[in-house]
């Protein structure tokens, strides 16, 4: 019953973001702030309007959980259990017009994301996974989240976010890899994590996430067959160098060409 209501409340909290953000999408005027000083990490009014909805949504509903937001920080609980959102993973992609960027929700205890959401509000695709569930539905229906087979590095389709995030040395490490693969694409923020869960991709290379940006994204590959570890092959659930692959041959022979630069 606790699971069903947490699949609920996440869904609940999935649909008052989308209806929080899409006047925003490719709207004139659109205010925008940088939260850093030395680059440009923007944050707009959708990103805002959109964690505070998922926040009333859980007050509501949840109001003994602890919440972890990008945009209004950490609000303690009592119940063991943490909700972990990014009400606009790509805020860049957003700005852009591009519909890469998509809405993350994770629910998590001690152990990390037990049931997590990748939603893509303007072409209306929700990507599920945890408790028993791995499904997308979008405009053609539902389908299952099945990620694909194991195969070599020389079969695999890579994406990442590089050279935008990662230190020089790191990114040394995510063209050793990309080296190897048979194509590489570069963007898509959270999007890539639905692709790979989806079964169109092999693995997802990144580097300086926030637990924010990982935790929705490792429920849903997990649940659909998949790895999330960081570059060590350990838990990543806290974010930093992630690497999501869809099977165990891509997985590790990614991993050892990453260790090499450690």
């Amino acid at each position: 019953m606790t699971s069903e209501i947490l699949i609920e409340t996440a869904h609940a909290m999935a649909d008052a973001a989308r209806s929080a953000i899409l006047p925003y999408f490719r709207s004139n005027g659109l205010r925008t702030d940088n939260k850093d000083s030395q680059g440009f990490d923007p944050v707009t009014e959708a990103d805002r309007a959109a964690e505070i909805a998922m926040r009333k949504v859980l007050a509501d509903r949840r109001p003994h959980d602890g919440i972890l937001g990008e945009e209004f920080g950490l609000q303690t609980g009592t119940s063991g259990l943490t909700w972990v959102l990014d009400p606009i993973d790509g805020t860049r992609a957003f700005l852009a017009g591009a519909a890469s960027w998509g809405v993350l929700i994770a629910v998590s205890n001690e152990n990390g994301p037990i049931y997590g959401i990748i939603d893509q509000p303007y072409i209306g695709e929700r990507f599920e996974g945890g408790f028993g569930r791995s499904s997308m539905t979008g405009p053609m229906g539902t389908v299952d989240l099945i990620a694909r087979p194991e195969r070599s590095l020389d079969q695999a389709i890579l994406f990442t976010t590089f050279p935008e995030v990662g230190s020089q040395l790191e990114g040394q490490a995510f063209h050793a890899v990309a080296d190897q693969v048979r194509l590489t694409r570069y963007g898509l923020d959270c999007y890539a994590y639905a692709l790979l869960a989806a079964g169109q991709i092999d693995l997802v290379i990144e580097a300086g996430l926030n637990a924010y940006d990982i935790q929705a994204p490792i429920a849903v590959i997990q649940a659909a067959g998949g790895i999330v570890t960081d570059w060590k092959g350990g838990p990543a659930h806290n974010g930093g160098r992630v690497i999501a692959a869809a099977g165990r041959k891509q997985h590790q022979a990614a991993l050892e060409i990453l260790a090499s630069f450690l």
